[in-house]
């Protein structure tokens, strides 16, 4: 008898609040660490997935400061392995890496249309390119055995990811949905590789900081 295929669990976790998120910048690639806020959600969450007996055999991280430091606050209190995979970085914000909101919007004109084609900051990735390098790391995740996965990302390719799973391309003026993931909310699914079949259990889920946006 032949042993049932198993499934990929994958659950998709972006970082606590950092320095550029209270700041309310384009973070991008620009190296902000946690902050306090961010170090409590991430340890909030940590013990509650103790509590709830929450098994992974991998953590696969961003390699910035914010991701690096959510990942291993996982890691120790769930005593599981870290990976750092620079292709779950978040999006090159060209010119407008590190600057506030309101220092785009003063500094740099914005056209009135733009395809996902076009990039952002001036040289940073565009919605095409970020959605293609999602991809890119949604496929070699998929290259390893099926497990249990932790992904430890940022807002921007996350979102990118899911919509490489529902099969949406990037949409021109920044239309189409946006799926939303609070810092430390976690999406949760399951890939069944025999059949190619996804299937999406949570979105969002921060029942473990009830403050989150």
């Amino acid at each position: 008898m032949e042993n049932k295929p198993q499934p990929f669990h994958i659950t998709l976790l972006r970082h606590g609040e950092s320095v550029g998120n209270a700041e309310s910048r384009w973070q991008g690639q620009a190296d902000f660490p946690l902050n306090d806020t961010g170090r409590a959600q991430t340890r909030a969450l940590a013990e509650r997935w103790v509590r709830e007996k929450v098994k992974f055999d991998l953590i696969i991280s961003s390699p910035l400061a914010r991701t690096r430091e959510t990942a291993e606050i996982i890691s120790k209190a769930l005593n599981v392995k870290i990976e750092f995979e620079p292709l779950w970085l978040e999006r090159d914000n060209g010119e407008f890496e590190g600057l506030t909101a309101s220092e785009v919007r003063q500094n740099f004109q914005h056209p009135s249309f733009s395809t996902p084609f076009d990039p952002v900051g001036g040289d940073g990735e565009g919605d095409w390119e970020l959605f293609l390098r999602a991809g890119q790391a949604l496929h070699n995740l998929l290259k390893h055995e099926p497990a249990r996965y932790l992904i430890v990302s940022h807002g921007g390719l996350l979102n990118q990811v899911m919509h490489a799973v529902v099969g949406m391309a990037p949409q021109a003026n920044n239309a189409g949905t946006r799926f939303r993931f609070s810092n430390t909310a976690f999406a949760q699914l399951m890939y069944y590789p025999h059949q190619h079949r996804w299937a999406i259990d949570r979105l969002n889920d921060h029942a473990h900081w009830k403050e989150a946006e």
